[in-house]
């Protein structure tokens, strides 16, 4: 067995969407996978699609908002799987609204999940990291970091990242630990469909117009961001670090 196929692999919000995809494919290349959800039983699918396969996975219920939680879950992982060295922080949620009619509470729950979620989560896991000599964190950013109306929040949680990303990638390189960003552009997922409710689209109407504004002519799917995000896991990719992947089916102006 190589080592690779001993990693042990964190997902939050993998109970569905980039998350869910993200951790069938990390089982595919050999990790055991931790699937975190805010409710644990959401995570059924995903373990068991995991499972099915052949692989290994728990589901572990978490706010990764909240201190101790985070805390308690990183610690059940690492007694049940072994010691965590790659983290995917893909946790996230939407709370659209313009400025003017933004709530604080609009604003936290966003910043709380999005970015202090990260943190925790990050600051949780490098002490297995740095003791095992190696490390990958991948932040899950948006191509909604470079600004768009009616998400004020979620723009700057997601700028945020990146610059949380280059951060981890100069403090923790030199304990083998590699920290990178994949920056989605628009992806089918239920985040996205519950953007098309609110500007009052069907989601099928909603993807055909968006597949007109990107070159490849199609919206992304889940697996396409999972694809990044094993890249930058894998052993290979060990001399690249505080970079930011922009997977939007071209580029963006």
């Amino acid at each position: 067995m190589s080592t690779t196929e001993q990693r042990v692999a964190i997902v939050t919000g993998g109970a569905r969407g980039i998350g869910a995809a993200t951790a069938v494919r990390l089982a595919a290349e050999g990790r055991a996978v931790a699937v975190i959800d805010l409710d644990e039983s959401a995570c059924k699918d995903t373990v068991e699609k995991i499972t099915a396969a052949g692989g290994k996975a728990i589901a572990v219920g978490c706010d990764v908002s909240d201190e101790a939680q985070v805390e308690s879950a990183v610690a059940r992982i690492a007694e049940e799987l072994g010691a965590p060295t790659i983290l995917v922080n893909n946790a996230g949620v939407l709370r659209d609204n313009l400025l003017f009619k933004m709530s604080v509470s609009e604003w936290d729950t966003v910043m709380n999940v999005h970015l202090r979620g990260a943190f925790l989560m990050s600051r949780a896991v490098q002490k297995h990291m740095v003791d095992a000599n190696f490390g990958r964190i991948v932040n899950l950013s948006s191509s909604s970091a470079l600004g768009n109306r009616g998400q004020v929040n979620y723009s700057a949680a997601k700028a945020g990242l990146q610059g949380f990303t280059k951060t981890l990638a100069k403090e923790l390189g030199k304990f083998g630990v590699t920290a990178n960003a994949v920056a989605p552009g628009f992806i089918a997922t239920e985040m996205t469909k519950a953007t098309a409710e609110r500007v009052g689209m069907g989601f099928e109407d909603f993807k055909a117009a968006a597949a007109t504004q990107i070159p490849v002519h199609r919206v992304g799917e889940p697996e396409d961001i999972a694809n990044a995000i094993a890249f930058f896991t894998g052993d290979a990719a060990g001399f690249v670090s505080g970079q930011v992947l922009y997977v939007a089916g071209g580029p963006l102006d």
